[in-house]
């Protein structure tokens, strides 16, 4: 497992965002490292980073004879930085995270969620400063409508894996996932790139050309 140690979650909070870790990736030949459905933040807005604790979620129309019982072990089991990753499909059948799931994974550590599917409490979470990310938002509880069938697994979202443990970044452009045999290469080329980008834009501000800039620096 490779790991970026010098570069720290904190530091990446500050100075990184989403795209330019894509395009990182997208240099090292991960080129469908962020879903293309719109997960969008339901709650606050702001860079997301953190480490992927997967939940996969299915749809169902029967009495359920075990309701909350693997989401809530999920939650229960969070560590400090870990994001909660929903890969349930897209459903909107109902709301599958709200307050209070957002309550029991905070004091576990968590700092959010990203949900393929829908929410609910946003007003609470949001007034809690829990950052929670999905498609939209339902109403209906999700006892009956649908429930995890398996947690800590690798999962998908749009055709892109999310494995537990890996590093994913999340703001208002979208969801990026780093894997983590290439996490530390691709976490040193964002973090040079967005330095570059700073040089890059305060020569442009100065009045150079576009077409200069990028043909002295080489970012765009």
């Amino acid at each position: 497992m490779s790991k970026s140690p010098s570069i720290t979650l904190p530091m990446m909070r500050e100075k990184l965002h989403c795209a330019v870790v894509c395009d990182a990736l997208d240099g090292l030949g991960f080129t469908h490292q962020s879903p293309r459905v719109s997960l969008l933040p339901q709650t606050v807005d702001g860079l997301l980073v953190g480490r992927c604790k997967t939940t996969l979620w299915a749809d169902m129309a029967h009495v359920d004879p075990s309701p909350y019982e693997l989401e809530l072990k999920a939650v229960d089991s969070c560590r400090p930085d870990d994001i909660v990753i929903a890969a349930a499909q897209g459903s909107t059948r109902s709301g599958v995270w709200g307050e209070l799931l957002s309550t029991a994974a905070r004091n576990r550590g968590c700092i959010g969620a990203i949900v393929d599917g829908a929410v609910r409490d946003t007003r609470q979470m949001r007034a809690m400063g829990f950052a929670v990310y999905a498609r939209g938002r339902c109403i209906y509880d999700s006892q009956n409508r649908q429930r995890v069938i398996d947690i800590d697994v690798p999962v998908e979202i749009d055709g892109v894996r999310f494995s537990p443990g890996d590093l994913v970044f999340a703001d208002g452009d979208g969801v990026v996932v780093v894997p983590q045999e290439v996490e530390a290469e691709a976490i040193q080329r964002a973090w040079d790139k967005v330095h570059a980008e700073n040089i890059t834009r305060d020569a442009i501000k100065a009045g150079m050309l576009a077409a200069d800039a990028y043909a002295k620096y080489g970012v765009l």
